[in-house]
């Protein structure tokens, strides 16, 4: 019985009618503010994941997982994909020329990124085939200078399938008549859309264009690969990087798009602990109804004492009341919060059929709804931060409240 008595008194209180309403109504607060703290940070949390994921997944659409070059070119790039595939992790590759170049049309201009690519092997390293608004890579054929670009700057330039645009290099050509920009005529053969800012800035070319574009001869800048599993691309280029010859590096996706996804991490870190604050405001709310608890059963607790119930139960009474306040309130959060990010993609598409307004359109952003990803280890962090502030602040009020002498709790109480 006196074991199972801090639990039944404790349980007991937080039912009970209070004397002083002002307590009630501080330990209804701290419950909302843990319930909102937790609903709040697995929400957001799972949103900003959403969002890391939908970037991956579509950067990963058009970035090879991994890649071998060599600044000075590669000739034998069939031998050097050949020997990269008996590497474990790696399944395909493909050619590939990179180079920049300004893209222009009757409208304007832009700075892109042109690939050239195999058309009968990239579909092996890179589902971007699969992404095609308009046309086919299949269409590009050497020495018909054709071009794929995304629908962003295909937007930006003023152009559609059919039309021509002028790329223009970084080079000087030096002719008895003067010195003249390098420039080459497109037709665009077709156009693309992966959903990210890529659409923007990168252009496909067969890369036998390229290399007579770029002057390679008939090196070129090396092969992209595909692995099995794109996210443990850093150990597998590092296997390839500890066999490479004198020249030759491999390099992760990673590499190029690393800073993005550290910022995103590093936004993940800072808005959870700023919403970790409303938790620890709860908890604080903890402190505050447990003190004002103890004050208001100060008869209740010197009654106990003097049945001869120690001073050690008297505190664990008023843990358990404490904890259970804040273990509801982390419960009712950690429901309301895995439905919301379970659901909040369709919540705010109802919200914008609703309001007749887009709040994601996707002719301006890479997503049409909010992306959500609902992570179950963060759902127990979050549960244990919740639970674990509400215990602590439980331990000061419950140790005044084993302090309190009966007598004195008497004397005062009369």
């Amino acid at each position: 019985m006196t074991t199972n008595l801090p639990f039944f008194i404790g349980l007991r209180y937080i039912r009970s009618r209070r004397k002083n309403g002002f307590v009630s109504f501080i330990s209804l607060l701290s419950f909302v503010a843990m319930a909102l703290g937790v609903t709040a940070l697995i929400l957001v949390l799972s949103v900003m994941n959403g969002f890391d994921y939908e970037i991956r997944q579509r950067i990963l659409n058009v970035v090879a997982h991994a890649a071998i070059f060599n600044e000075d070119g590669v000739r034998n790039w069939q031998q050097l994909g050949a020997d990269a595939t008996l590497v474990r992790g790696v399944e395909a590759f493909a050619p590939y020329v990179e180079g920049y170049g300004l893209l222009s049309s009757d409208a304007q201009g832009q700075g892109v990124l042109i690939q050239g690519i195999d058309p009968l092997l990239e579909g092996a390293v890179s589902p971007i085939s699969e992404h095609m608004m308009v046309g086919e890579m299949a269409l590009l054929q050497p020495g018909e200078y054709g071009i794929v670009i995304g629908n962003l700057l295909a937007r930006s330039l003023g152009v559609i399938r059919g039309d021509y645009v002028v790329l223009s290099l970084p080079e000087l050509n030096v002719t008895p008549a003067g010195i003249f920009p390098r420039y080459k005529r497109f037709r665009v053969f077709g156009v693309f859309q992966v959903g990210a800012q890529v659409d923007a800035g990168l252009a496909f070319v067969h890369y036998r264009d390229a290399q007579k574009l770029f002057r390679t001869g008939e090196n070129v800048t090396g092969v992209r690969l595909r692995l099995t599993n794109p996210f443990a691309a850093g150990d597998i280029v590092s296997t390839l990087n500890g066999d490479m010859a004198p020249g030759f590096r491999a390099k992760a996706w990673t590499e190029d798009m690393g800073n993005l996804f550290q910022a995103i991490e590093l936004e993940k870190k800072v808005v959870g602990l700023l919403l970790a604050a409303i938790i620890a405001v709860a908890a604080f709310n903890i402190i505050a109804s447990l003190i004002l608890m103890v004050a208001d059963k100060r008869q209740d607790i010197a009654v106990l004492r003097t049945l001869g119930v120690e001073a050690g139960t008297v505190s664990r009474i008023f843990m358990v009341q404490g904890s259970a306040v804040g273990a509801f309130g982390v419960l009712c959060g950690v429901v309301f919060g895995s439905l919301l990010a379970l659901w909040i993609g369709d919540i705010v598409h109802w919200v914008e059929y609703v309001v007749g307004f887009r709040v994601f359109d996707p002719d301006v952003y890479f997503i049409s709804q909010l992306p959500s990803r609902l992570l179950w280890q963060d759902v127990l962090v979050i549960s244990g931060l919740g639970f674990g502030l509400s215990l602590l602040a439980t331990l000061y009020p419950s140790y005044r409240a084993g302090q309190i002498l009966p007598a004195e709790a008497l004397r005062y109480d009369h």
